[in-house]
């Protein structure tokens, strides 16, 4: 019993140095800490993040809607007079200029029914040159009463009718002419012509139901694209009430997105919108205009359209990165305080642009917000604020097809924090 008490004894006071040297190398850390120049990572660092700071940018108003290619103006190409078609002058699905001579009816009937026209007309102003004659003869004798009264009304009568059958003649004639013309069927509008529908050897009548071809213009041509009522009566209203403004010019922009993914080159206007809305859909049918040099939009071709009907003038916008969520769904982000310490704000969210948000509310102009860090600071805590560059441009358009609304609401101020 004793010898167990004796050994006990070394190992209790080891136990009780081992325990006071590592009071002491504790005490000697912290010492070594508080010192001014102590090495890096002896304390606890202040966290560094990224921000950006909130500001107001004017971004588009961009609706994305399904539209179809129509060509700006469509003719039917009739024969307007019946005849015999002896030749086709124009080459299938090539562009055509108003006037151009397309078909060729046979014209030896119009030749003959234009002579006998010049015929009569050439009868009926001799019998107009005798008539005429006799009626001044007639009028001299009068006086001298070397001719009755009822002789001269006869005369004159005879001069009167003659020049109504020599104005017949002339409109016959002239008629004929028409006819003769209207053998060659010409381009009434430029475009781009379709195929043939009647071929030579055949006869066509005048302003038949079947036409010759088709021609329709298609630099510059149309889309006509649809936006709901409801969608339409709100964008008034906010340029009524001035949370967007209108182009300068009063005409809307307008992008398209072809089948294929890709983008058209050149740009649209809007002209306008129609007046009557589709009692079925509840849409109303907007009309672009764009120039279409190469012909690379047809007719009936389906599109995307981006318009852009108005500017939000104060719109603020975040990266991505810098929104939070909470566990029930809200969305909130870290702002830095003029004390460089941070904390949690609720904002109201908008649409996606690009690689950004839209804020609706619950951020003002110039505050600091957290991008790159969150791992690193809690509620409160001091931090070092460093600059970030934004990842997009915040006016980029959407990278993937769909609405692209940009909500344009008054952005009222944060609270103070």
């Amino acid at each position: 019993m004793r010898l167990l008490e004796i050994s006990s004894s070394p190992l209790k006071r080891l136990r009780t140095g081992l325990l006071a040297a590592a009071a002491a190398l504790a005490l000697a850390a912290c010492d070594d800490a508080a010192k001014p120049g102590a090495a890096p990572g002896a304390a606890l660092a202040t966290p560094e993040v990224g921000y950006v700071v909130a500001k107001e940018e004017p971004l588009p108003h961009v609706r994305e809607l399904p539209g179809r290619v129509v060509p700006t103006r469509v003719a039917e190409v009739r024969a307007r007079v019946t005849g015999l078609i002896v030749e086709r002058a124009f080459e299938q699905g090539s562009v055509v200029k108003e006037g151009d001579l397309l078909y060729r009816l046979d014209r030896a009937p119009f030749e003959v029914e234009l002579a006998s026209a010049q015929a009569s007309l050439a009868k009926t102003e001799a019998a107009l040159t005798l008539a005429r004659q006799q009626a001044e003869r007639l009028a001299a004798l009068l006086p001298k009463q070397a001719a009755s009264q009822a002789q001269y009304d006869v005369a004159a009568a005879g001069q009167a009718q003659a020049e109504a059958e020599v104005a017949g003649a002339k409109a016959a004639r002239d008629r004929a002419m028409l006819n003769l013309g209207y053998a060659d069927v010409r381009a009434p509008i430029s475009g781009r012509i379709g195929r043939a529908l009647i071929t030579e050897g055949a006869l066509v009548e005048a302003l038949s139901g079947t036409p010759l071809a088709t021609i329709q213009q298609i630099d510059p041509i149309y889309v006509d694209i649809t936006q709901s009522v409801g969608d339409l009566i709100k964008l008034r209203r906010d340029l009524a009430s001035g949370e967007l403004s209108q182009h300068a010019d009063g005409a809307a922009s307008v992008e398209l997105a072809l089948s294929d993914g890709g983008v058209y080159q050149q740009r649209g206007r809007l002209l306008f919108s129609d007046v009557t809305a589709d009692p079925s859909t509840g849409q109303v049918t907007l009309r672009v205009k764009i120039p279409n040099p190469d012909g690379e939009l047809f007719p009936g071709m389906y599109v995307r359209a981006r318009i852009e009907q108005a500017i939000d003038a104060d719109a603020i916008i975040v990266p991505q990165q810098a929104v939070q969520r909470t566990a029930d769904g809200r969305s909130q982000v870290w702002v830095i305080r003029d004390d460089d310490r941070v904390m949690l704000q609720p904002v109201e969210l908008g649409q996606v642009v690009g690689a950004n948000w839209v804020i609706r509310s619950g951020l003002r102009p110039g505050q600091r917000i957290v991008v790159d860090g969150f791992q690193k600071i809690t509620a409160g805590a001091q931090v070092r604020a460093v600059t970030q560059q934004a990842e997009a441009d915040a006016t980029a358009a959407p990278q993937t097809p769909g609405e692209t609304t940009l909500a344009g609401r008054p952005h009222p101020a944060a609270p103070s924090p």
